[in-house]
């Protein structure tokens, strides 16, 4: 698996665990508060929980531009590159 697939995998399992998103819901360009119908303290929820599990701190700037899950994704993916 790809290190790319392993975030998009986990970042599927954290919106189904936490927010109970239907997995079927969840695709690459859904949209996190119009599509998956998350807001603003569930977007905090997530950095909380991406950064505990990334072991790294999530930049708000970063956070601001992500719109969908292949966002999150790529933001995660930037994360763990830098050293």
């Amino acid at each position: 698996m790809t290190e790319q697939k392993a975030i998009y995998a986990e970042v599927s399992a954290l919106l189904v665990k936490l927010f109970e998103v239907d997995p079927q819901d969840i695709q690459p360009q859904a949209r996190l508060y119009e599509d998956l119908e998350l807001d603003s303290i569930d977007a905090v929820d997530m950095i909380v929980h991406l950064q505990k599990k990334t072991g790294k701190k999530i930049k708000p700037e970063e956070f601001k531009a992500v719109r969908t899950v292949q966002d999150v994704v790529d933001a995660v993916e930037r994360l763990l590159k830098e050293a």
